[in-house]
C-alpha cells in the first residue's frame, strides 16, 4: 500500500506520539515542519540525520515529498537566507519537498527514540531516565542481566559496522550497568560517575573526559554523533510504514563524526 497524506495530516500523526510541543521550552531547534510544500499529498517520506544539500538531493532522487531529519536548519536564532542556506531553501521549494525536523523529542522518546533503541540494542534492563539536558532527562540507564564487555557493547550498537570514534576502557572488564545519551553529550559523563554506572556511551567525547574516566575507573564509548542518531529515525520510519502504509526510505549520509 502506498498511502498519501498532506503535510498537515503527517504533522498531526508525528505529534500524536512524539512530544514535539512539550519540548518547546528547552529545545530551540524548531521541531516540526520547518519548510512546507505547496499542499500536495506526500507519497513518500525520506529519513536522514541532517538537513543538508546532500540529503536534500538524495531525497529528491527517490521522489520523497517529505524529508524527516533529526538536525534541522533552524536553531532558535534568525537565519539569513544567503549562500548555502538560500540554496538549501531554494532546492526544497523547487522540488516541493517538506522538511520536518525532530531533535530532543526524538532523543528522549521511550520507545522510538535514539537512546531507547540504543538501550534495547545493548540489552539493558530496568531502564530509567538519565542524562539531564536543559531540565529534561533525554537518555537512559539500566543494567545487564549478563555482564557485557566494552568490545561487546561496541558490536551491539555499531551501525553498518562502522568503528566508534573512541573507546576509553578504564573501568570494569565486565560491565553490569550502562548509561547512554546519543549525540554530543560528553557533559553527562559526570552524571555517569555520580550514579556509579560501569559504562557510559555517547556520540562525541571531549579532551578532558580521558582523565575523568581514568581516575574514576569508568568505561566510555564515543560511538559517533551520527552513528548514535540514526536509530530513532529508523524506528520512526518503520512505525510510519506500519501505521500509515507509507512508502519510506532511509538516506545514509555518514559524516564520520
Amino acid at each position: 500500500m502506498n498511502a498519501e497524506f498532506t503535510t498537515e495530516k503527517l504533522d498531526v500523526f508525528f505529534k500524536s506520539f512524539l512530544e514535539i510541543d512539550g519540548f518547546a521550552s528547552c529545545d530551540n531547534s524548531m521541531n516540526g515542519i520547518q519548510v512546507d510544500n505547496d499542499g500536495a499529498d506526500v507519497k513518500k517520506i525520506a529519513f536522514a540525520v541532517d538537513a543538508a544539500m546532500e540529503t536534500f538531493e538524495q531525497a529528491a532522487a527517490v521522489n520523497a515529498g517529505m524529508l524527516f531529519v533529526h538536525h534541522g536548519m533552524f536553531w532558535g536564532t534568525p537565519l539569513r537566507l544567503v549562500k548555502c542556506y538560500r540554496e538549501r531553501i531554494k532546492f526544497l521549494l523547487d522540488h516541493n519537498i517538506c522538511l520536518y525536523a525532530v531533535h530532543l523529542p526524538l532523543d528522549q522518546h521511550p520507545k522510538f527514540g535514539n537512546n531507547a533503541v540504543l538501550a534495547e540494542l545493548l540489552g539493558l534492563e530496568n531502564t530509567e531516565p538519565f542524562g539531564l539536558y536543559h531540565g529534561r532527562k533525554i537518555g537512559y540507564k539500566g543494567t545487564f542481566s549478563i555482564p557485557v564487555t566494552v568490545d561487546e557493547a561496541v558490536k551491539k550498537i555499531n551501525f553498518m559496522c562502522r568503528p566508534p570514534l573512541g573507546v576509553l576502557p578504564f573501568g570494569k572488564k565486565d560491565c553490569t550497568s550502562a548509561a547512554v545519551v546519543s549525540g554530543g553529550a560528553a557533559q553527562n559523563l559526570q552524571e555517569a560517575i555520580q550514579e556509579g554506572v560501569d559504562l557510559f556511551i555517547t556520540g562525541e567525547s571531549s579532551h578532558q573526559t580521558y582523565h575523568y574516566c581514568l581516575e574514576n575507573k569508568l568505561n566510555m564509548i564515543a560511538a559517533g554523533h551520527y552513528s548514535t542518531e540514526v536509530w530513532g529515525l529508523r524506528s520512526v520510519m518503520r512505525h510510519c510504514a506500519a501505521e500509515l502504509g507509507m512508502d519510506t526510505e532511509f538516506i545514509d549520509v555518514p559524516t564520520g563524526l
